[in-house]
């Protein structure tokens, strides 16, 4: 299989499909809001369960709002990048998002136009091109000193990133003091706010912890792609812990799932008063994720 199609394959099983760890999670989160007879909760996590399983299945989109590519790379120590490798990434996620299908959403139009969105938008799926790629490498962040590809591999993650938790999302800076708790106690203040505005919980809210927005987002986003549900650290129990006190619950109709987890990258820091804070409030379909190696 070519790399432009084992990048749209991922594209579409990013778009369709749930992790193991995803799953459990839910069914865990089923099983409790059950205990508990919280009968709105239970009938809202029921439908998105079985919203995963007709999706996975027919390989349909899990969200009508497919979301935005994202492209995280690992390369190989002795890989070395074969020729066109960027441009058939992007023939890739054309064809992927022509496929699963992604829904139109791209602006027609110059700067400007594109800003007011007055010319309308392509008919095409593959029209939704992709953030700017981001290069990955083993280092000092929380999920940095996990990941690493074999040296003659290069890894792929697609990331499929949706407008509602885009709009809830915050990057800022955070005076610190000195304190951890400062630092994710305002993070949880901007959650606790976004989440009871969201309305697709139940989320699992990503957190990135840098010296620049860049760099915050970046940490926020490889979070998502390498976080799983079945390892959590204490942090992000912590986080989770704190939120699921709101009683928001599923879809925001109450109960004890208001996330089902959370994913914290802390990454290199600088003699500073201030870290730079990147909190995303993810909806239930997300993280919309997948990757390959080649």
């Amino acid at each position: 299989m070519d790399l432009i199609e084992k990048v749209q394959d991922a594209v579409v099983n990013a778009g369709s499909s749930y992790s193991e760890d995803r799953l459990a999670a839910y069914e865990n989160a089923l099983k409790l809001e059950k205990e508990l007879n919280n009968e709105n909760a239970v009938w809202a996590l029921e439908q998105i369960i079985e919203n995963f399983k007709v999706a996975n299945e027919k390989k349909l989109p899990l969200c009508d709002d497919t979301g935005i590519p994202h492209v995280l790379i690992e390369i190989g120590e002795k890989r070395e990048i074969p020729k066109g490798f960027f441009n058939e990434i992007n023939i890739g996620i054309a064809q992927g998002l022509d496929k699963l299908p992604g829904r139109p959403m791209a602006v027609k139009g110059n700067d400007i136009e594109r800003i007011e969105q007055s010319q309308g938008l392509y008919n095409e799926s593959h029209m939704m091109k992709p953030a700017s790629f981001l290069i990955e490498e083993k280092d000092e962040s929380s999920y940095g000193r996990l990941i690493g590809v074999d040296e003659d591999k290069i890894r792929i993650t697609i990331l499929l990133e949706g407008g509602g938790p885009e709009i809830r999302a915050k990057t800022y800076r955070v005076f610190h003091k000195r304190d951890s708790k400062i630092v994710f106690g305002e993070a949880l203040d901007w959650l606790k706010e976004s989440l009871a505005m969201l309305g697709c919980t139940p989320s699992i809210p990503a957190i990135g912890v840098g010296r620049t927005h860049f760099e915050a987002n970046a940490l926020m986003l490889r979070a998502m792609a390498h976080g799983n549900l079945g390892y959590q650290s204490d942090i992000e129990k912590y986080i989770a812990e704190e939120l699921n006190k709101t009683n928001i619950g599923p879809l925001g109709l109450g109960g004890k799932t208001t996330v089902l987890g959370s994913f914290v990258n802390i990454g290199s820091q600088r003699a500073s008063g201030v870290r730079i804070v990147a909190a995303r409030p993810a909806c239930f379909v997300e993280p919309r994720v997948s990757s390959f190696e080649f």
